[in-house]
């Protein structure tokens, strides 16, 4: 493989850790199957899933935990976690989460050099605390603490971690998008920057990146910040330099501003890889495969083929694309030979590395995919394919 493709790596953006099952709820792991698709096609060993654990959610569930003496909070996410693949087995490539010891170090090193360079600050702001917990209200929200439901805030002062936008207004451009062939998102370009001026990338939270050695006690680096050190610490683990997340445009919109600073460190890049959801309820029928005759297509189709048709339908994968999608790639798979070709490989692999993925819908390049999927071996020693 080229260096240019081998220096790209798909790693999803990590998942929210709640209350859930991948079973029971499979669209949430279109941006892990994405990912681990392309990396495959590419001919990379599967990547660490990663996970955002660093949420209000759960310092709520661990306080109200019955077990909390006996159960560290690191663990009861690490349990909360493995749970999600029941009952089927952990992945290949491990687990990570956004609060591992090897987020925090690269975090704190990101952080440091930037406050070095002037991109971040710490600033002695006024805040909004809650009168019972100390818990910091987010910037114009109002009502009932969130951390613990206490009615009565009072107003203060504090450091902060800070990233003032009139001296760094950069948040997101075309080129943080990684894809070729497709529409520039403006909707999601327009909305990431209709953000405060002044950003505040500390927060308090009982667990997660503590920012305690920048005297910034009691809290920790605003996980929407986190979420992009998380993806360039397991990008780094393999030397990649061109890391790509995969994300929702909804997704992106909403972590794209706080982690700005942190999209590049070193040689290393990282772009988003954006993608829509998938009607997974509308998949789960077994009279769609029936109608097709399919049935020995359907993990295929779900777990593989529709994540990669939602990075090229970014708006979603509709139930009413279900049928004509099932037919294509029932096609692509008759015709499917016994080994890729390598030139088609080739190419194939240069379109997965340059974020260009209309291929998804050329029925030659889906049945080269398809055989490279069946044949990983026959894959990695065509000819040219390396």
């Amino acid at each position: 493989m080229n260096r240019a493709t081998s220096e790209v790596l798909y790693v999803n953006g990590p998942v929210q850790n709640g209350d859930f099952t991948l079973a029971e709820r499979p669209g949430k792991a279109t941006g892990i199957r994405l990912a681990e698709a392309l990396n495959a096609l590419l001919g990379v060993a599967p990547v660490p899933h990663l996970w955002n654990t660093v949420t209000l959610h759960g310092d709520v569930r661990h306080r109200r935990a019955a077990d909390r003496g006996m159960l560290g909070r690191t663990q009861r996410e690490a349990q909360a976690v493995a749970a999600k693949y029941a009952p089927g087995p952990a992945p290949a490539g491990g687990l990570r989460t956004d609060a591992d010891p090897q987020v925090a170090s690269l975090a704190l090193k990101m952080t440091r050099a930037l406050l070095d360079d002037g991109t971040l600050a710490v600033r002695d702001m006024p805040v909004r605390l809650c009168a019972r917990c100390g818990h910091l209200a987010g910037p114009g929200t109002t009502g009932d603490c969130r951390a613990c439901g206490y009615t009565v805030a009072r107003t203060a002062r504090r450091p902060l971690l800070v990233c003032d936008r009139t001296t760094h207004p950069a948040v997101l451009d075309r080129d943080d998008v990684h894809a070729t062939g497709a529409r520039t998102p403006a909707h999601l370009l327009h909305i990431a920057r209709n953000v405060p001026e002044v950003l505040v990338l500390s927060r308090t939270r009982d667990h997660g990146v503590s920012l305690e050695e920048l005297g910034l006690e009691g809290m920790v680096l605003d996980p929407r910040a986190g979420l992009h050190v998380a993806v360039l610490a397991a990008a780094a683990e393999r030397g990649a330099v061109r890391p790509v997340m995969t994300v929702t445009e909804t997704a992106a919109a909403h972590v794209a501003a706080y982690g700005a600073p942190f999209r590049q460190f070193g040689a290393m890049r990282l772009r988003y890889a954006l993608h829509g959801k998938v009607d997974y309820g509308a998949a789960a029928g077994g009279r769609l495969y029936e109608v097709h005759q399919a049935q020995a297509l359907r993990e295929v189709f779900t777990g593989w083929y529709l994540p990669l048709c939602a990075a090229r339908e970014r708006s979603g994968v509709s139930a009413a694309r279900l049928p004509a999608l099932l037919k294509f790639l029932r096609r692509a798979h008759l015709a499917r030979p016994p080994a890729p070709q390598s030139d088609l490989l080739t190419e194939l692999r240069h379109r997965v590395a340059a974020g260009d993925m209309r291929w998804v819908m050329d029925a030659r390049m889906l049945a080269c995919a398809l055989a490279s999927r069946e044949n990983p071996r026959a894959a990695a020693f065509e000819k040219g394919a390396f």
